[in-house]
């Protein structure tokens, strides 16, 4: 069986590595819906919500960077232009959202979509003994169910 540098399987680990590029896309279309979120926002809990939109997109900001050095660790390339993310994306693109409901329930639903990807991710890192990768998407899905939580916690006003 042919191995990479790293002593992973190299078929499993290029496959990987197509996984964590979806998640690269999908984090950076989260975070420019975080962003637009965070211009857009309108309302009475303005001061609130735009103070917490940019503490999740500067969040995002660093796992994005994560993903892209985890996927050259394992030897790849990090997608890098707006058309690759664009084509490998999974999260909903938001657009010209000000309500504070509807900027919330597309958090929730780009972060429900994330976990997705990050539970295959997990599987797939599990099954070959990848602890690097293991370890990121345990720390990403521990943080992301509770911001789930959190935002749930919210709309139950």
């Amino acid at each position: 069986m042919k191995t990479t540098i790293l002593g992973l399987p190299a078929k499993e680990n290029a496959q990987l590595i197509t996984e964590l590029n979806t998640l690269l896309s999908s984090f950076q279309v989260y975070y420019q819906n975080l962003r637009g979120i965070h211009w857009n926002i309108r309302g009475k809990r303005f001061f609130d919500l735009h103070i917490k939109f940019e503490e999740l997109y500067n969040d995002a900001q660093l796992k994005i960077d994560s993903i892209a050095e985890r996927v050259l660790t394992l030897g790849g390339t990090p997608l890098h232009t707006f058309e690759a993310y664009i084509a490998h994306n999974q999260v909903t693109v938001g657009k010209d959202v000000s309500k504070d409901e509807k900027a919330i329930q597309l958090i929730v639903a780009s972060l429900t979509t994330l976990l997705k990807i990050e539970r295959t991710i997990l599987e797939q890192s599990g099954a070959i003994a990848d602890e690097g990768t293991n370890a990121m998407m345990s720390d990403f899905i521990a943080e992301q169910e509770k911001t789930i939580w959190m935002m749930h916690a919210w709309l139950e006003e």
